[in-house]
């Protein structure tokens, strides 16, 4: 039924659509031919868009073959998937839950291009698309639309759809949108039989569905259409590989890959934004890749410059607002470990995968250490990091204050080879100074360790210590021995609450540090690495210096970001 209903209306949504041959004038006022010529400034056309360079080359290719003599821009192709958008689909959820899917402008460009181009034999011209644009733009519905328009309305028979993620919960994530779309038409709920994971056409034998890596889920699919969603967080190009040479009996089949920017240079997202960057600068000659990429200018600096937000936000001020763009460069401008991730999520950078965390002047105005009277009552955790050889053993004691501020002392440790081998690093003024204790031998003494921590604990009244057991067992075990409460810790990105937690309190000037040289010089070499959600923890191998002190205080701060302590009237003694 649909696909009927929409073939009736080609010839006539079309007839309006272009009034001029794109021979000769190139003045056609297709709204993908449009698009274009406002992308590049032509004021016959309407508004100039502003866009990115990328995008602005994605524009001149478009135009550049609707005036040769290769492919062929059917615009009745076009607009068939144009009319699909606001006549089928609703929005499901958001402030425009229930209204017509309508195309904004750099969206008709790209489903219209995807549509609207044939090759010399007739079919689809471009097979494989690669969009990278920035979070909250719509990225994930729109995929969901095209994936519905190639179920339903592309004239496959036996159309096999698939969202195909590393993980079956990812994949989830765009399905559920496609699935809503089908709930809020009237006419799909009609054409489309839902069940568990499937959305499925019986009269075409077609279907609709998530798939991952996991399990071998991937094997044995042709694929007429592969939906990948967030590229960017797969970590190997398996997926990719799979459904691509899936499609290889297929005369019609499309794989479409929307993103963010990543990190890693060495994945596949990487490499797709690459061969699109060539594809667009005709350094590469790929003429069935679709090359979308919202990415800003070399000049641009989006967290000084407001005005280039656009290039790799498109939808801005539809569904994403200047107002929460504004809050994110608000906030990566205080805090310099999420300047990367907005950066890559929100302006299309790609960035390393690793942060300079602490800016030292926010450190340095931190409050001070409070007297020892405010601290009575107050409930106090430790966290234990042990070294074996060269590295420093650190205690950190901290007492969550009901204002908000957070005070820690530490204690440090190393053993008499690592200071001596090392007579550069500022050692031995730290012995002098006492908050450094050398300890005899190559190797840590982990009985003057086990002696520091359970001396600390019983002066303080520590409720908890946390530990990573894969350095201190033995040692955890002796101290539990005594009646202190130590917990095994996960590390990695397992401790992303807690390091953001550390670093909220530096920004805010809440953490009390009392101006501890050993940490202070650690918290100057603090590296934090950014995983494929946006998540953080600490990298040691890169920071280039020692940071043991910030990760037993990392450590600490988990004992008290995941269990919130009850009040508690005892007595604390400051020794």
């Amino acid at each position: 039924m649909t696909s009927k209903v929409l073939s009736k209306r080609r010839s006539a949504r079309s007839s309006n659509r272009s009034v001029d041959s794109p021979e000769g004038s190139g003045k056609s006022t297709h709204p993908v031919d449009l698009y274009a010529r406002r992308v590049l400034g032509d004021a016959e056309a309407g508004e100039p868009i502003v866009a990115g360079r990328l995008v602005r080359l994605a524009c001149e290719r478009h135009l550049r073959d609707r005036a040769g003599h290769g492919p062929r821009f059917d615009e009745a192709k076009a607009n068939h998937a144009l009319d699909f958008f606001p006549r089928f689909l609703r929005f499901a959820d958001g402030r425009h839950a229930g209204e017509p899917f309508v195309l904004q402008p750099w969206e008709a460009f790209i489903v219209g291009s995807l549509f609207g181009w044939v090759g010399a034999d007739g079919t689809r011209r471009f097979r494989t698309a690669y969009l990278e644009i920035g979070k909250g733009n719509g990225k994930t519905p729109l995929l969901a639309g095209i994936g519905l328009y190639l179920l339903v309305a592309d004239h496959e028979p036996s159309a096999e759809i698939y969202v195909a993620a590393y993980s079956q919960e990812q994949a989830r994530v765009l399905f559920r949108d496609a699935e809503r779309m089908v709930e809020s038409s009237p006419h799909l709920t009609r054409r489309i039989t839902r069940s568990v994971n499937n959305l499925a056409v019986a009269s075409t034998y077609s279907f609709f569905r998530p798939v991952s890596s996991e399990h071998r889920a991937l094997d044995g699919k042709r694929p007429h259409g592969v939906l990948i969603d967030e590229l960017h967080e797969h970590p190997t190009s398996l997926v990719v590989d799979k459904m691509r040479s899936g499609t290889k009996g297929r005369t019609q089949a499309l794989v479409l890959e929307i993103t963010n920017a990543g990190y890693d240079r060495g994945s596949v997202c990487w490499q797709h934004h690459e061969l699109s960057r060539q594809v667009v600068e005709r350094t590469v000659e790929n003429d069935s890749w679709f090359a979308y990429v919202c990415a800003l200018d070399d000049a641009d600096d989006p967290f000084v410059d407001e005005t280039c937000w656009i290039k790799a936000n498109p939808n801005l001020g539809v569904s994403i607002p200047e107002k929460y763009l504004r809050e994110q460069v608000n906030e990566a401008n205080a805090m310099l470990t999420k300047k990367n991730i907005v950066a890559r999520l929100n302006f299309c950078q790609w960035t390393t995968g690793e942060t300079k965390a602490i800016d030292m002047q926010q450190w340095q105005a931190c409050r001070p250490f409070p007297a020892a009277g405010e601290l009575i009552g107050v409930p106090a955790f430790g966290g234990l990091d042990v070294g074996l050889s060269d590295d420093f053993s650190a205690f950190a004691t901290g007492w969550s204050l009901p204002d908000g501020r957070l005070a820690v002392r530490m204690k440090f440790w190393l053993p008499r080879g690592a200071f001596e081998r090392y007579p550069h690093r500022p050692y031995d003024a730290w012995r002098r100074a006492g908050v450094l204790q050398i300890l005899p031998g190559e190797v840590t003494d982990l009985d003057a360790i086990e002696r520091g921590v359970a001396a600390e604990c019983r002066a303080v009244g520590i409720r908890e210590v946390a530990f990573d057991k894969r350095f201190c067992a033995q040692l955890a075990l002796h101290l539990s021995g005594q009646g202190i409460s130590m917990v095994d810790t996960q590390q990695g990105f397992a401790m992303n609450e807690p390091l953001t937690r550390l670093l909220e309190l530096v920004v805010s000037g809440n953490l009390c540090h009392g101006e501890n040289p050993v940490l202070t010089w650690m918290a100057s070499h603090l590296v934090v690495r950014h995983g494929r959600l946006g998540e953080q923890r600490l990298d040691k191998e890169a920071a280039g210096e020692k940071i043991d002190g910030i990760s037993a205080l990392v450590m600490m701060l988990d004992r008290v970001v995941r269990q919130p302590p009850a009040p508690t009237y005892s007595l604390t003694v400051i020794g």
